[in-house]
């Protein structure tokens, strides 16, 4: 099941009938009334011509993108699949694109340095996610150093220094630094200090994408040439769940960039885009390993597969 973590005393405590499962099936209503209930009422007692095409627009309006749309009503057509079978057989399709993902587990070692290098577009909640995370490992009992590596925007950096005094955890924060060289010296102070987990933020602005890019190639350069063999390097890309395909287009430029190890989604409660999820790992590849359930500290949840189909279709 998702793993959530009690709230202190500064946050609104959540209905007592609402935790694990029931939060992610509550938080992902909009999106299954938009994958499945959208998809079966526009079909009548049998599947014809124009039903299929109503499939693949509800699909597609579903934010599962256009091209997975259009195989799945394919595989309909040329399975002959039923009206009555219709919503086992999306389930069963959805199902197998997570599954042909690697692992959807976050890389972690408690004896070892867990480096997290996080990238998205500002907006997409980069910096709250990187809150969370920090919290989620705090409470965890691991040390946490961050390292405020956007510092083009001083309001990110106040923004994550405000994160680090919630979380209770160590910050590197150097004002108009060189963001690589910030990540190269956040990764020594954390041997030197004995943290087990580092957060690196970095910039995502797109307003210009040639100097975004070069900017990300170097830290990641940076950050390589410090990795030693046991440590743990996790390349996390943010995206704003409530954006779905748009979000997707955003994601492009990062893989330009560097190599993207996983997604962390945020802002998946009452958004009807949830389907973005299964668009991630059949166009970009990449799984996702975190979402975001809520505005509270605590609402940062591990991505089970499982979990994910549930909420969704049962």
């Amino acid at each position: 099941m998702f793993n959530f973590f009690k709230k202190n005393n500064n946050e609104v405590e959540k209905p007592a009938n609402i935790g694990g499962f029931d939060l992610l099936k509550n938080a992902l209503k909009k999106t299954a009334n938009s994958i499945v209930d959208s998809v079966l009422d526009v079909v009548g007692e049998e599947i014809d011509e124009y039903a299929l095409d109503d499939i693949e627009a509800m699909l597609i309006k579903a934010d599962i993108g256009v091209n997975l749309a259009y195989e799945i009503v394919e595989k309909i057509k040329s399975q002959n699949v039923k009206a009555h079978q219709l919503k086992d057989f999306l389930k069963d399709e959805l199902s197998a694109i997570l599954n042909k993902t690697e692992t959807n587990t976050l890389k972690f070692d408690k004896d070892k340095l867990n480096i997290y290098l996080v990238v998205g577009v500002n907006g997409a909640g980069k910096t709250t996610l990187i809150g969370k995370l920090a919290n989620k490992f705090k409470k965890e009992g691991n040390s946490v150093l961050l390292v405020a590596g956007d510092t083009f925007r001083a309001a990110a950096e106040e923004q994550l220094e405000i994160w680090a005094k919630r979380a209770d955890v160590a910050i590197l924060r150097e004002d108009k630094a060189d963001s690589a060289s910030l990540a190269y010296r956040g990764i020594d102070l954390a041997r030197k200090d004995s943290h087990n987990v580092v957060i690196i933020d970095t910039a995502g602005r797109l307003q210009n994408k040639f100097n975004l890019i070069e900017e990300l190639k170097k830290i990641k350069n940076v950050i390589s040439k410090k990795v030693e063999e046991n440590d743990n390097l996790e390349t996390l890309l943010v995206l704003d769940g409530s954006q779905g395909q748009n979000g997707l287009s955003q994601a492009s430029v990062f893989k330009e960039a560097m190599e993207i190890s996983a997604c962390a989604i945020t802002k998946l409660d009452g958004t009807p885009k949830g389907g973005m999820i299964f668009s991630i790992a059949k166009d970009l590849n990449i799984p996702t390993k975190l979402i975001g359930l809520g505005e509270g500290i605590d609402d940062l949840a591990d991505f089970k597969k499982d979990d994910f189909i549930s909420a969704i279709f049962d």
